[in-house]
């Protein structure tokens, strides 16, 4: 076996109980009779075409469609990424701007690359006790009719929801030609009454789903789903064709029909949410947690319990420090954590006894970090998120194709970035391609200590790619 083999392996021994993607969380039953090798095909007589369905692929994108409340339902291989890069490639339209919420994920960044949309931007709402961006203030005014579409996520990363219904009405109010598309890809489960209601179900035109985070399908598999006519179902599938493999894998587009299925057993939830409650009442008090109690604050219209979304600077430890806690002592293992969050993501695999583990490690974190002397723990970085958006002197797309050279970090005050810099996880941007580097930005990134980083090519030389002076400093 290989290094990346005898990698994997050694992890699952380490037996850890899981608290990030996939939503699956490794239990066979969603797989009992799944054959992985022999199922591993390609599109042979009787199998049907991904990109040109009118067989057993139809049929099983056709019943996921009636299980979420589509019209018609995408079956994605290369993850949601595709999903958000599609929508855009499929709008049509007198005008090249786009309403984009700037806390989207990065793929949205890339669709705006592929497209050429010149985005405009919702600005977040941070909130100050997790100092994250949260809330989205959708009252901010906006030339509604002098765009092609708007793009929102619901919910966000850490599971707290826009008034979607709110944005949906004002579309129809001011814009009712305007396609309203959302990456739901962190709520696939929005099913039934445990959750927030669905974006389809509130009226969006399209909306991905990133099936693998909390059902049961396999990592890389997501679907797309539309209904209405505001965007031409030809396109959309035109986008996906350009998009996605040619050689899709079988095995992935199982596991998404039988997630739809799953995801139709509500009551796998329900122990779950029990659970949840009672870790809210047992540790509630002594951490701050993310919770219903602050839907309508700070631009939160609602909360999905089912993402724990927890801030240690009421323990006066640093979040990395919790997380070797729980990770040594009790083997859990979270979604993501930054200076001062944990974010721990229950998917429909999890137990209701995963999760009073979870509750019996921050019980015991608690008591520990609160009896002893060592909470010193303060916000060193609250400039970590940017609050004031840098000038966007290029699309993303003209930035893309400019010239571009590596310059030091410290040295690109005013430059023109040429790449999109992103924490991740969640992959939310610092700063997008084509936009001026600021005093706000240059500090942000000087302060970042050791971190995942996607799109900074330069971050462990700290350098950066800036455009060429001629391509638009003049």
């Amino acid at each position: 076996m290989g290094d990346l083999g005898e990698g994997l392996s050694h992890y699952q021994r380490q037996g850890f109980c899981s608290f990030h993607t996939p939503g699956h969380k490794g239990r066979q039953e969603f797989f009992h009779d799944l054959n992985f090798c022999g199922f591993d095909l390609t599109e042979l007589p009787g199998l049907d075409m991904l990109h040109s369905p009118s067989g057993i692929i139809a049929q099983a994108q056709k019943r996921s469609a009636q299980i979420f409340g589509a019209n018609e339902t995408y079956f994605l291989v290369n993850g949601g990424t595709v999903g958000n890069q599609a929508m855009f490639l499929a709008l049509s339209g007198t005008t090249k701007h786009v309403v984009v919420e700037r806390s989207s994920h990065r793929s949205v960044m890339s669709a705006l690359v592929l497209s050429g949309f010149r985005p405009d931007y919702l600005s977040p709402v941070i909130h100050p006790e997790f100092n994250l961006p949260l809330g989205l203030d959708i009252e901010e005014r906006l030339s509604w009719s002098e765009v092609s579409a708007c793009h929102v996520t619901y919910p966000s990363y850490y599971g707290a929801g826009i008034d979607l219904q709110r944005l949906l009405a004002k579309r129809a109010d001011l814009a009712p030609d305007m396609p309203v598309l959302v990456d739901q890809a962190h709520g696939s489960h929005f099913l039934g009454s445990l959750f927030p209601a669905s974006a389809l179900k509130l009226g969006a035109d399209l909306v991905l789903h990133s099936t693998h985070k909390t059902l049961s399908a396999l990592t890389q598999s997501a679907m797309l789903h539309v209904q209405g006519s505001r965007v031409s179902r030809a396109r959309l599938r035109q986008s996906l064709e350009l998009l996605q493999s040619s050689s899709p894998s079988y095995l992935l587009l199982a596991s998404l029909e039988r997630a739809g299925e799953y995801a139709l057993e509500i009551e796998r939830w329900e122990p779950l949410r029990e659970e949840v409650e009672k870790l809210h009442s047992t540790v509630g008090e002594r951490f701050r947690i993310l919770s219903q109690k602050d839907v309508g604050t700070y631009g939160i219209h609602s909360v999905d319990w089912s993402k724990v979304l927890i801030n240690t600077l009421p323990l006066g430890v640093s979040a990395s420090h919790c997380v070797e806690f729980l990770r040594k002592d009790f083997g859990l293992e979270p979604e993501l954590w930054d200076e001062e969050n944990i974010l721990f993501l229950i998917g429909i695999g999890n137990t209701p006894e995963d999760i009073r583990r979870l509750t019996k490690g921050l019980d015991h974190l608690a008591n520990r970090t609160l009896s002893s002397n060592t909470k010193d723990f303060k916000r060193q970085n609250a400039r970590r998120i940017v609050t004031s958006l840098p000038p966007q002197i290029l699309t993303p797309r003209e930035a893309f194709l400019a010239k571009k050279r590596q310059i030091p970090l410290r040295e690109s005050l005013g430059y023109i970035v040429g790449e999109t810099i992103s924490p991740y996880p969640p992959g939310i941007p610092i700063v997008v391609m084509g936009e001026q580097m600021t005093p706000e930005v240059l500090e942000t990134l000087l302060m970042v200590g050791k971190g995942h980083w996607q799109g900074w090519q330069g971050f462990e030389t700290q350098t950066i790619w800036i455009i060429e002076e001629e391509q638009g400093m003049s």
